[in-house]
């Protein structure tokens, strides 16, 4: 039911700056959490930031806390994803997903998400 569809990604010079938005339709719930993921080659699948609106709570990696910011816009049911300064070790596939987190965890674990986009990619390379 819930469909999300990325886009924003592309290939960016190390200090350079990208937006990624995250387009939601369909039935959503206020207390579902709304995160970005990425998964670099042979690496596993992580969470960069989550978002939730019933208790306006974000959440960062440690490793993107000073330079990412989660944002939405409800009237367009988009969720953003801006990412400043960025590394060649940013350099992945981005995912954003929706799911139920119980309160009192952070929203970076993708086992607590249950509707995921298909993905953009970002290239950090000079």
């Amino acid at each position: 039911q819930v469909q999300l569809v990325e886009s924003g990604g592309g290939l960016v010079q190390p200090g350079g700056s990208l937006r990624l938005s995250c387009v939601v339709s369909g039935f959503t719930l206020d207390y579902y959490a709304i995160g970005w993921f990425r998964q670099a080659p042979g690496k596993e699948r992580e969470g960069v930031a989550g978002i939730r609106s019933s208790d306006s709570r974000v959440d960062y990696a440690d490793s993107v806390k000073d330079r990412f910011t989660i944002s939405r816009d409800n009237t367009k049911n988009t969720v953003y994803l801006e990412m400043n300064n960025l590394k060649a070790e940013d350099t992945a596939a981005y995912f954003c997903a929706t799911g139920y987190v119980s309160h009192g965890s952070r929203l970076l674990d993708p086992d607590d998400y249950t509707a995921w986009g298909q993905g953009t990619q970002v290239t950090v390379s000079s």
